[in-house]
């Protein structure tokens, strides 16, 4: 998706499959089904010919990373295949679908919150630098 937002900013037009492929070293059957998920949400739409392919199906400035996300993954979280607030527990972890919710909710504060234009650019929204800034945001544990 960066790759057609580069190519939309700066007016090349349609990306093919078979250069995503070549560009990101993955299988072309591979980027054909994402793609194909791409489609059914709009995100991307298809441009047929010799010089065919692929562009985004919103302007890059409205094209969240989290929608991205969805199309390819569905839910951004899940706990045993229920959507976080579906959860449900019995004794000392009666309140752990809370956590679950708000893993959830922090995941769409930077995932929503951030276009694939920011991601292109670098520009990304105060929250997701603030995120970056903390003291441990970098170290593993």
């Amino acid at each position: 998706m960066l790759i057609l937002a580069e190519a939309d900013a700066e007016g090349s037009g349609p990306i093919s499959v078979d250069t995503l492929a070549t560009r990101q070293e993955l299988p072309r059957k591979f980027l054909e089904a994402i793609f194909a998920d791409l489609r059914r949400s709009d995100l991307v739409l298809s441009r047929r010919g010799a010089r065919g392919g692929y562009v985004l199906g919103r302007p890059r400035g409205e094209i969240s990373v989290g929608d991205i996300f969805r199309s390819v993954d569905g839910p951004l979280a899940e706990v045993r295949g229920l959507r976080p607030h579906e959860t449900e527990y019995q004794g000392v972890a009666t309140h752990l679908p809370s956590l679950w919710v708000a893993v959830r909710a922090s995941l769409r504060e930077v995932l929503d919150e951030t276009s694939i234009e920011d991601l292109r650019t670098g520009d990304l929204p105060d929250r997701v630098r603030q995120l970056l800034s903390a003291p441990d945001a970098w170290r593993n544990r």
